[in-house]
């Protein structure tokens, strides 16, 4: 069995994925929360959206919205402006 350490909240855990447990459904939720406001929105690209304007509007955190940008789901949507 191999130890992970949870990306969200840092705890140690031992089965797959990145993210513990008890964050999994959190995960779950944000990612959802971020796929309905890129729907809504009628995002193709963000590149004319900063992060901090991505995560003020979703209520999810910087780190977060760049670990779940990084996974295939939203890798069409390009990278965020950092501005």
């Amino acid at each position: 069995m191999e130890l992970n350490k949870c990306n969200r909240c840092g705890a140690f855990f031992v089965s797959g994925g990145s993210v513990c447990p008890k964050c999994g459904p959190k995960d779950a939720m944000e990612m959802s929360t971020l796929r309905d406001y890129i729907q809504e929105n009628g995002f193709t690209s963000l590149d004319s959206v900063s992060i901090d304007n991505l995560s003020i509007d979703t209520g999810i955190t910087s780190k977060n919205l760049n670990r779940y940008l990084s996974t295939n789901e939203f890798s069409n949507f390009g990278k965020l402006n950092l501005n």
